[in-house]
């Protein structure tokens, strides 16, 4: 069976969305909402943020549920699932690991400690959270439709390196690297496909005016809208022939190569 974008989902199925709360998170759950999708939105510690976003879904005339997990612990993935099965009675038909953790650094001042915290966030959840998705289905006997989808939110750092925020793009590597092989791995049952936002929002130390400018570096020399990131997981979702590969929704960023991170190729940023 397959499915375009342009087909609603069925009025019983539910999205999880880690990080929901805001930003990117947040418009990737109405994206879902408005085509039709209930959601699951998932914080850490932002309620009342999520509380917003809980509102703005249910506007738009779908159900929305709040749940909380800390995505560093190293049981979150399987518990996060086994709490979302309980709320609903199901497993989300498909998960958005959107959530992750952002800190500066390089090769040189990276620590043990900062690449743990990365990685249990921003790969092994995400990764657990699929393999979980999975168990789930074979558990419960369904056949392998295709229906069931998990997609890694990952970054155009992936595909353009560059030496800064060195423990998040290790992290993010190596769940780039993870798509195919978990795609693999949980086929037929599930499909695995992540999706690479460029620049979309403020952060870091940039300055506004940084972000405007740094907002332009790609090919379309204009910024990415997030509304347009966010109907791509929607497309992946909805579409049962995309198994195993990454969308890239950032006007080309990827294809233009820098040597720092893009905030810092900024004349009035602070370069560390």
């Amino acid at each position: 069976m397959s499915h375009s974008t342009n087909d609603r989902a069925n009025a019983g199925d539910w999205v999880l969305v880690t990080g929901a709360a805001h930003r990117l998170g947040r418009e990737i759950c109405l994206a879902f909402a408005a085509a039709g999708w209930n959601v699951l939105c998932h914080y850490r510690a932002s309620q009342a943020g999520a509380r917003d976003t809980q509102a703005a879904v249910q506007a738009l005339g779908r159900a929305c549920l709040l749940v909380q997990a800390d995505l560093a612990q190293p049981q979150a993935g399987t518990q996060l699932l086994d709490h979302c099965v309980a709320l609903t009675g199901q497993a989300p038909r498909c998960i958005v690991n959107n959530a992750s953790i952002f800190e500066a650094d390089d090769a040189r001042t990276a620590s043990a400690q900062g690449l743990v915290r990365h990685f249990l966030t921003n790969t092994a959840t995400p990764l657990l959270l699929g393999n979980a998705l999975h168990a789930w289905l074979c558990a419960q006997g369904r056949p392998a439709t295709g229906m069931y989808s998990v997609v890694h939110v990952l970054d155009q750092k992936v595909h353009n390196l560059n030496p800064d925020y060195f423990s998040y793009t290790v992290s993010k590597l190596a769940l780039e690297r993870s798509v195919q092989l978990q795609a693999q791995a949980l086929a037929p049952h599930v499909r695995v496909c992540g999706l690479s936002p460029g620049l979309i929002y403020l952060s870091g130390p940039q300055t506004q005016d940084n972000f405007d400018r740094a907002a332009q570096v790609n090919l379309l020399r204009r910024r990415i809208e997030p509304a347009d990131v966010a109907r791509c997981a929607v497309f992946i979702a909805g579409n049962a022939s995309l198994n195993g590969c990454t969308l890239q929704a950032d006007n080309g960023q990827h294809l233009v190569p820098l040597e720092r991170d893009v905030m810092f190729t900024i004349k009035d940023n602070p370069r560390p």
